[in-house]
């Protein structure tokens, strides 16, 4: 028994053996394949980026605009084989045509990140340096392959991007803003801020506007709950949306504003024009920065003044960020009902508060006491919009305000958003429920022709 025993234990331990030099052997073949695979990588985006430069010297640049992309692309494709000969660089069919399409990104378009600007999936392209990007995909964030292929690689791109809207970015003025042709928002930090290398963020903007419909559908807003912001939009509240970075304030704006009347005149004020407003009389208004002497600035306060000379039914501001809000405010209490703004805020509480902090940046003499008057009486609806850990945008709660008591504003909220805690695949579970306020705007909505039933506002109601 002892001999069997023995024996088995030597056979086991032998093919453990192999079995291990098997493993070691497939490791070492794989990473000696990952390195062939990230060696020919780099080569063929050298191969790229000097293939980009002959064609510069090549190119006729000054015409270049004038052609039809058709007739660019097939001269390019005609062009690209012979500059191989040169280079002595053979490819087969596949990486030829990768190649190519790489290189026409490279000379029409943003390089390598002009992929990921043609993939609909993606909302937000951050580089953190050459050699490292993330994107946003259903509100999370992964990393991608895509990268440049040094730091003057990616500083090219940031100078093309900022110079077709008439910026600069260098060591003098190392950090800027500015928007791509289809309205996409770009902030591009370098050097000497930039610690590691260039950063470059770009919010992409939506070809198709995301409707109340489509964030029912999502789970972003239950249908009942919808169809309380309907009446608040048509019955003209003024509407404050609060949130934080990237919760979706501009995207409730937007869908909050295709419940405005055709026949209203609608002025809009953005530091960055994203919003798309679907009705026919839309006034767009976008501020402009310093030029290089320093001068021409066009603030949002500034346009917001001027908006009050264009007759306007209703004013739109992007987003409050300084003295601006005290005009915003005062145009809310003086004739210019139904208008909407957003702001940065963990809660409508805070928002408020910002609010008011924004009032002292204008300059004003004002008393406190006096700044939240103003507040309570032209802010009528605070909607609290948020980013759930699993990427889910939803609207997290929606509050009246109700007047003043003593020194304080007083809110009470309608509808609010509880979470539950995360399932197995570590989505938020949750539900929205009304708290049991009936709202003073129902009134106003009434005045409209806007019945809401009372059963939405029953205590404890799970909705959506």
């Amino acid at each position: 028994m002892n001999k069997i025993w023995n024996l088995n234990l030597g056979n086991s331990g032998q093919q453990d053996a192999e079995a291990g030099k098997d493993e070691t052997a497939h490791a070492e073949a794989k990473a000696l394949a990952d390195l062939h695979t990230e060696e020919k990588s780099d080569q063929l985006l050298a191969l790229k980026v000097a293939i980009h430069g002959a064609l510069l010297q090549k190119l006729n640049l000054s015409v270049l605009d004038k052609l039809p992309e058709e007739q660019i692309i097939s001269e390019i494709s005609a062009i690209v084989p012979e500059l191989l000969l040169e280079f002595d660089k053979p490819l087969n069919r596949e990486e030829r045509a990768n190649l190519v399409r790489e290189v026409l990104d490279e000379l029409l378009g943003l390089g390598p990140i002009e992929p990921l600007l043609k993939d609909e999936t993606i909302t937000d392209i951050l580089v953190n340096g050459a050699q490292t990007v993330f994107v946003e995909r259903n509100g999370v964030l992964e990393a991608v392959d895509t990268r440049f292929q040094d730091e003057k690689h990616l500083l090219r791109i940031i100078q093309k991007i900022v110079s077709a809207v008439g910026r600069r970015i260098d060591e003098s003025s190392p950090f800027v803003d500015a928007r791509l042709a289809d309205g996409s928002r770009v902030n591009a930090i370098i050097k000497p801020l930039a610690l590691d290398g260039s950063l470059l963020s770009i919010r992409k903007f939506a070809k198709i506007p995301i409707s109340i419909q489509k964030m029912i559908d999502i789970g972003s807003v239950p249908e009942q709950m919808a169809s309380v912001l309907e009446a608040v939009v048509a019955s003209r509240r003024n509407v404050l949306i609060s949130g934080g970075t990237g919760s979706g304030k501009t995207t409730m704006l937007n869908a909050m504003s295709s419940y405005i009347d055709e026949r209203e005149r609608i002025v809009t004020i953005e530091d960055s024009a994203e919003l798309q407003l679907q009705q026919a009389h839309v006034a767009r208004l976008e501020t402009r920065p310093p030029n290089i002497e320093g001068k021409g600035e066009v603030t949002q306060r500034d346009l917001v003044k001027n908006a009050l000379r264009m007759r306007p039914d209703r004013i739109i501001v992007g987003e409050v960020r300084a003295g601006e809000a005290f005009d915003m405010l005062q145009a809310m209490n003086t004739g210019h009902d139904g208008s909407m703004t957003t702001v940065h805020a963990n809660t409508a509480r805070d928002a408020l508060s910002r609010v008011e902090q924004m009032i002292g940046m204008s300059g004003i003499d004002i008393t406190p006491r006096s700044a939240r008057n103003q507040i309570a009486s032209a802010i009528h609806v605070v909607l609290q919009v948020g980013r759930l850990s699993d990427g889910r945008r939803k609207v997290m709660s929606v509050s009246e305000l109700t007047g003043m008591e003593g020194e304080t504003i007083t809110m009470q909220e309608i509808f609010r958003f509880k979470q539950e805690g995360v399932d197995d695949d570590r989505m938020v579970v949750g539900h929205f429920e009304a708290t049991g306020v009936r709202p003073k705007f129902l009134a106003a909505a009434e005045a409209y022709g806007i019945e809401l039933p009372s059963e939405l506002f029953r205590p404890d109601l799970k909705i959506g």
